[in-house]
């Protein structure tokens, strides 16, 4: 788990090969100085006045002989072929620049004693300073592995040998509750194992602790002070509704702790992500208000920009130096620097010098999707909202309506490409959904924040502000819930580099197109047709799910998820999968708003890891699982579920059956407990026999010989018989052949994730089922799974894998 869990951390997107994230963080740095360059000279031109305009008009009054003349003496060469070789040239010095940067991030990441400390698997104890808050890493059964970035300072073997001295950047997966409480700044020290860092990635080791840490002094007072409003901010959202209140600390300080996955994943689908973290969006609303308030006093330019840089240095510390909080400050503190020397602020080359510093600083955020997205957006604003808000005032639009309609466009627009790249994706709401929650952002912002300065004086008042600033955040949960389930409302998209590119070049396309007004028309003509055309196609012929569907192996990894249809928009589900997402995601594609009874085959967490993806949205009647008490943290985590949605728990064993609209559903197995076999809590996995339209399906857990063998025995081939088959154990080698002789299905399918460690599914089991006539289908080659009534046989119908 602790490799996973670096995994993890490592990032959300993943670091490239750390010459490679360099050549990246490099090649942008360049990018964006030259962007600088060439607008810092546009600033320059523009403030020369006449005489720009006087050397223009000479320029054009000039005679041909004389620019003859000119061309042979040797004028400058054109100014976009000079623009060009600038931007050649900041992209030479960046690239550099970044290199260097990197290869001294390798070089500690690649010293000799450290690399040899991580080989010899010692344990070790090292002195760190602690960079960002603990994370707690859920869907796993047991107590909370906490993840910390910290910088390392010194790390020695235990066994006494030399301390490494270094300044090197790692993180810790914590298992003892001590590590929950660190404050950003705390110097600790530790003890435990060094791992390896996922490939790739520039940090230099990853400490698995299972003591807890010991202190060493305290945070900064600036620290302990924000760590203070943080938990007082939290403690003001403590009684408000679960969605609102727990959007609030992330809208306001970006702390998304409280945050519910399935409602981060409607923000994401819906385009609204960047809600959930500190944004230039947050500083420019805080700082606009300061502002108004300190030039109501007659301040000038210089003690404005004081007190806001203040104020900005004061809202870093409170949101913690994240990525986007970094990129929001360093724009800020450009704006800042203008505002104090009296001389407009040029905003693109105020964006491209904070990217370009920040990328050298640190050219890790070179494959940070968040501080991506943010440069993007930002450039976004400001070079093609103007456009456009002034575009559409041109053609009567009201002024407000012009903005609103632009901003979140040009974002969009901005952000498009890489957001497919991520997600495989291209949102259609995300537009009209941003639009709509605009007025709401600014009240909940300025609210939230005043809960968190009133809640260590004024407790009640924090609670107060907290009350008031959730019904505008409530409206952004709306807003995310609707568009996340509006149909259609993303179409697919090749993912990865190769879709992020695609989409970028017909972006640019467009466009540089679109600046002909009878490209333009017929652009809007071509995307209005296009869009009339396939909605009723993707409305009411989407193919998923398939008419008269009779089971659905839903698509979740290395683990299983099965569903059985129970009425319109209901159904039972057995088993949750490893994670929440992908249960969530198949039970959304499915149309299931209702479950009326979860049943657990048994509590490993490939099966019950996501739970919390079941209960999503959709209201669980009751749960149902074997009567064997181990794994303890697996039945605890489900219990735990269900106790907060308040469905009833039973145990129930052979002879247990349930129906429901046509489903009959019944528990023939394990028939006695079963003691001292490879696996107990496997071969005391329920085995659950459903009927549905007159076939059978049936689902044996993870079985394994043991309690297949103890089956047949016991009941009988004729008991066992069934139309379609779940194949035990994701497929392994462990099958009874007896049991598959009495099952004998038409279908069989295996519930596995794609390249697994375990070897499954067993190449030998599938030959064996096709030479007995059934047909194999598997998840992590076909995605989804459906079997369906084609007349009087079955068949099977799949999603696709690319799909899920």
């Amino acid at each position: 788990m602790a490799a996973g869990g670096a995994g993890v951390a490592a990032g959300g997107v993943g670091v490239g090969v750390a010459a490679g994230g360099g050549g990246v963080a490099a090649g942008r740095a360049g990018l964006a100085g030259g962007w600088a360059g060439v607008a810092a000279g546009k600033a320059d031109k523009t403030n020369s006045g006449n005489k720009a305009e006087e050397a223009a008009g000479g320029r054009a009054r000039g005679k041909g002989k004389e620019a003859g003349q000119a061309s042979n003496e040797g004028d400058p060469a054109p100014a976009p072929w000079a623009a060009l070789r600038w931007i050649a040239v900041a992209v030479t010095l960046g690239a550099a620049c970044g290199a260097l940067a990197t290869a001294a991030r390798v070089s500690v990441r690649e010293a000799p004693p450290l690399v040899a400390l991580i080989e010899s698997g010692d344990p070790v104890e090292v002195n760190a300073v602690v960079r960002d808050d603990p994370r707690a890493l859920t869907g796993t059964p047991g107590p909370p592995t906490y993840l910390l970035a910290v910088e390392l300072e010194r790390v020695r073997p235990t066994d006494g040998g030399d301390p490494i001295r270094l300044s090197a950047r790692a993180l810790v997966l914590g298992a003892d509750p001590g590590w929950r409480s660190l404050l950003p700044g705390q110097h600790v020290t530790a003890t435990g194992k060094l791992m390896p860092p996922r490939p790739g990635d520039l940090r230099a080791a990853v400490l698995s602790a299972r003591k807890p840490p010991v202190l060493v002094g305290e945070p900064s007072w600036a620290q302990r002070a924000a760590g203070v409003l943080r938990a007082g901010l939290q403690r003001a959202c403590e009684p408000l509704p679960d969605d609102s209140g727990g959007l609030l600390p992330g809208l306001v300080v970006g702390d998304t702790s409280r945050l519910d996955p399935g409602l981060a994943a409607d923000f994401q689908a819906t385009g609204m992500t960047h809600l959930n973290a500190v944004s230039g969006s947050n500083v420019a609303i805080i700082l606009g208000v300061i502002l108004f308030v300190v030039r109501r006093t007659g301040a000038g330019p210089l003690l404005c920009a004081a007190v806001c840089g203040l104020a900005l240095v004061g809202f870093v510390i409170l949101a913690r130096p994240s990525p986007s909080v970094i990129r929001a400050a360093a724009m800020g503190a450009i704006g800042l620097l203008g505002l104090a020397s009296g001389r407009p602020r040029a905003a693109v080359p105020a964006l491209a010098a904070a990217a370009a510093l920040l990328l050298l600083a640190d050219p890790e955020l070179a494959a940070d999707a968040g501080f991506t997205l943010s440069v993007l957006a930002t450039a976004g604003l400001l070079l093609l909202a103007p456009v456009w808000r002034d575009g559409l005032r041109a053609r009567g639009w009201p002024p407000g309506a012009a903005e609103a309609l632009a901003v979140p466009a040009a974002a969009q627009v901005a952000c498009g490409p890489v957001i497919a790249g991520l997600s495989g994706t291209v949102s259609l709401v995300a537009v009209p959904a941003n639009l709509i929650v605009v007025p709401a952002i600014a009240p909940a912002t300025l609210l939230g924040v005043g809960a968190a300065l009133l809640s260590p004086v004024w407790p009640a008042g924090a609670a107060f502000a907290a009350w008031l600033a959730h019904w505008p955040a409530a409206w952004l949960v709306l807003v995310a819930r609707i568009g996340a389930r509006v149909p259609v409302g993303a179409l697919p998209w090749p993912d990865g580099v190769a879709g992020a590119l695609l989409l970028a070049g017909l972006t640019v396309a467009v466009l540089v197109a679109a600046r002909r007004a009878v490209v333009r028309k017929l652009a809007a003509v071509v995307a209005a047709c296009a869009v009339l055309g396939a909605l009723p196609v993707r409305l009411f012929a989407s193919g998923w799910p398939p008419p008269g569907w009779l089971v659905v192996a839903c698509s979740v990894g290395q683990g299983d998820a099965i569903v059985l249809p129970a009425g319109d928009g209901q159904a039972v589900v057995v088993d949750a999968g490893p994670e929440p997402d992908p249960v969530d995601g198949c039970l959304r594609r499915l149309g299931v708003r209702r479950v009326v009874l979860f049943v657990v085959s048994h509590y490993h967490a490939d099966h019950i890891g996501g739970v919390t993806g079941l209960f999503r949205g959709r209201p669980v009647a009751a749960v149902t699982g074997p009567d064997w008490p181990e794994p303890a943290g697996g039945r605890r985590q489900v219990a735990e579920s269900a106790g907060r949605a308040g469905a009833p728990v039973w145990n129930v064993g052979p002879g247990w059956s349930y129906a429901k609209q046509g489903l009959i559903l019944e528990a023939l197995g394990p028939l006695d407990p079963m003691h001292g076999t490879n696996s107990d809590p496997n071969n005391n996995s329920l085995v659950l026999r459903a009927t549905v339209a007159g076939r059978t399906v049936l689902l044996a857990g993870d079985a394994e010989t043991e309690e297949q063998n103890d089956l047949v025995e016991r009941l009988g081939a004729a008991a066992l018989r069934a139309d379609v088959l779940k194949v035990a154990h994701h497929g392994s080698a462990l099958q009874s052949p007896g049991f598959l002789d009495a099952v004998d299905p038409a279908i069989a399918l295996v519930s596995v994730g794609a390249d697994n460690d375990y070897g499954h599914p067993n190449a030998s089991l599938l030959a064996r089922l096709s030479r007995d006539g059934a047909r194999v289908m598997r998840t992590d080659v076909s995605g989804d799974l459906a079997v369906v009534v084609s007349g009087d046989r079955l068949a099977v119908t799949s999603r696709g894998a690319a799909d899920n």
